[in-house]
């Protein structure tokens, strides 16, 4: 019997079709270009070296350390921003979006410019961040200014500064598919050492967003357990009759289930006290 295969997540394919060059010793193209741009320089390609492994070590250390001591998934975004934006060299601001199934985007920035450029691509639901990570694959621009992809949002880059994207897409095991989005001040390709951090980073967030998620659940889960035990000593019911009037009391108020089991929880111990 072989081996079932491995699912290896789509920033690190990426990474790795950026190490491989072909025989004809032809540099390997890593990025997607804009339609009209056959005559603009060659993408940007990993030759010889690359981030040195220690630094690379250390950037996912301090990933690591900093996404699974996040209190939420919204912190962990922040914190993922936070730390591309201060650790790769050029990037001006980096942006990290999810896409839930059925419901809102999650999202979050760092960098001191760029702002309106985040809002008006999810308010449009158009942009590299999000094609990144509908599409699974490196979207890059080296000049939003004279991109015929997006060009509602060329005036929000230019009033940002933003000049040139790479965008990676991020897949959170059974959650969420995302990206993150790495923006310079001057047009022209990311440079390959660059690419291939960023690249590194978001596949490790990836599993460590998941994680962060698995361990909400479990909470979440929790609280409704204990509210669903209140229900039942306060009205008598059974086990499947208290989850139902959670339920439904969640539907009525609008509210996610587990905002109202913290609710009730949190009620019946001050009554109590």
């Amino acid at each position: 019997m072989s081996a079932p295969k491995r699912r290896v997540p789509a920033a690190q394919r990426g990474a790795r079709l950026a190490r491989r060059t072909p025989k004809n010793g032809t540099p390997p193209l890593t990025t997607s270009r804009r339609p009209g741009s056959g005559n603009a320089r060659h993408s940007a390609v990993l030759t010889a070296g690359g981030p040195h492994p220690v630094e690379l070590a250390g950037l996912l250390h301090e990933l690591t350390v900093r996404l699974l001591s996040a209190d939420s998934l919204n912190q962990a975004l922040d914190r993922l921003a936070a730390l591309v934006t201060g650790a790769l060299p050029g990037v001006v601001r980096c942006a990290v979006v999810l896409i839930g199934e059925g419901g809102p985007l999650t999202a979050a920035g760092s960098g001191t410019t760029g702002e309106s450029f985040d809002h008006l691509q999810y308010a449009g639901s158009t942009g590299p961040g999000l094609e990144a990570a509908r599409t699974r694959t490196v979207v890059t621009s080296d000049d939003l200014m004279d991109d015929e992809r997006w060009p509602e949002l060329r005036d929000a880059a230019r009033a940002g500064g933003l000049r040139a994207v790479a965008a990676i897409p991020m897949d959170v095991r059974r959650t969420a598919v995302g990206a993150v989005s790495i923006y310079l001040d001057r047009a022209g390709d990311v440079c390959p050492e660059v690419l291939v951090t960023v690249m590194a980073l978001a596949g490790h967030a990836q599993v460590l967003l998941g994680e962060l998620h698995r361990r909400e659940a479990l909470t979440e889960g929790a609280e409704v357990d204990r509210a669903a035990g209140v229900i039942i000593a306060q009205r008598g019911c059974g086990v499947q009759e208290a989850y139902a009037i959670l339920h439904e009391s969640a539907q009525r108020l609008g509210l996610p289930q587990s905002t109202v089991a913290e609710r009730l929880v949190a009620a019946a111990a001050r009554n109590a006290g």
